[in-house]
């Protein structure tokens, strides 16, 4: 078993926890050592003698290949803590996750300019007007968002984002195979066609539960340079998510709504507190200091818009550096038959430019 492996099984194993996992590295170092440690060494660490039984047991049964297999099947990733595709925002707060399992393009944990859109379940027509206007403007800036892919804002922020052509990351609060709520599965399946990403820190088949969400809040805000809320009651989980950004050090953004409105609630209290007053996107991107030009990568652009899923693959390949179609080839994962009349479509549509046999993306 490699490190990768000791860090997957800990994800899995009762009694441990990203806590008590971090504890455990902090006394024998390595993933590796701490699976075999005494009683001792895990009293030390937190793990009393039930949970030392428990994670005993589950020592001797784990079956690595077959839940290897489970994940190929499921088409899921394992990222551990400390792999290079760990999100630096992530390994930095307290209790980070042992690690993450991801469907989607891995690419996005790495993106820095990344802000959280979340909110109330129950939307109202200003709060999804905000929302889709905000998100809009945000991803014309260059932003990625992330949200917790729940009812109401949540969903419109990750639709508003698709519409925009800007990259978004679901933060689930069940395993990433089991996408809740179920009326947003179709969500599900277009943030994965736009390229965009589902991440959760709970493994294959875990339930949503109301302790799993307060955990996957801390994540959305850990993943983002602040946190914005557009529209939430007095008792939205948003206001946890912000205050797990305010732990972090991180900024919140906050629109203002109708006095009159209960889902107005919660931002008018968050304004009272400290949170910034957005009225526009620009708002947000004087205050953050950030100054991003329309990405050069992004499919913002109209020319774009009409990409299908494997000319979006083309155009990953592409965003950092020229290629061969044998590259491109191995990299989208397309045979060179098939690539070489994407390609020729490509050009023709001035996406893309061949010079010397290699391909590049054509900015204008």
């Amino acid at each position: 078993m490699s490190e990768n492996d000791f860090c997957l099984a800990f994800s899995l194993a009762p009694g441990v926890g990203p806590k008590r996992f971090q504890n455990l590295l902090e006394i024998f170092g390595w993933a590796e050592k701490a699976w075999n440690g005494s009683e001792d060494k895990f009293k030390a660490a937190g793990i009393g003698k039930v949970n030392f039984s428990k994670f005993q047991a589950f020592r001797k049964t784990f079956d690595l290949a077959g839940y290897r297999k489970k994940l190929r099947k499921a088409k899921v990733e394992f990222i551990p803590f400390g792999d290079r595709y760990y999100p630096k925002r992530l390994a930095n707060i307290d209790s980070p996750p042992i690690g993450l399992f991801i469907k989607g393009n891995k690419k996005l944990l790495g993106e820095p300019n990344a802000i959280a859109v979340v909110g109330a379940r129950k939307i109202t027509s200003y709060g999804r007007q905000v929302t889709e206007d905000l998100v809009s403007e945000l991803c014309s800036a260059g932003f990625m968002v992330v949200s917790g892919m729940a009812l109401g804002v949540d969903g419109d922020a990750h639709k508003s984002a698709i519409d925009a052509r800007g990259p978004t990351i679901a933060v689930l609060g069940c395993g990433v195979d089991c996408p809740y709520p179920r009326e947003n599965e179709k969500l599900y399946e277009e943030i994965l066609d736009s390229g965009g990403l589902a991440i959760s820190e709970y493994p294959l088949g875990m339930p949503a539960n109301a302790g799993t969400f307060p955990a996957r809040n801390r994540l959305i805000a850990a993943l983002s340079m602040a946190v914005l809320i557009t529209e939430a009651a007095e008792d939205s989980g948003s206001l946890i998510t912000a205050q797990c950004a305010v732990d972090q050090g991180k900024k919140v953004f906050a629109v203002p709504g109708p006095i009159t409105s209960q889902m107005s609630k919660g931002t008018l209290k968050l304004l009272k507190q400290g949170a910034n007053l957005v009225s526009s996107a620009e708002d947000i991107l004087k205050e953050l200091e950030v100054k991003i030009q329309k990405a050069k990568g992004k499919i913002e652009s109209q020319k774009f818009k009409s990409l299908n899923k494997e000319e979006r693959k083309i155009f990953e390949c592409l965003e950092n550096e020229g290629k061969t179609v044998d590259e491109i080839s191995r990299e989208a994962k397309i045979s060179i038959a098939k690539l070489s009349t994407i390609l020729s479509g490509m050009e023709l549509k001035g996406i893309i430019a061949n010079s010397n046999g290699k391909f590049s993306m054509n900015f204008i």
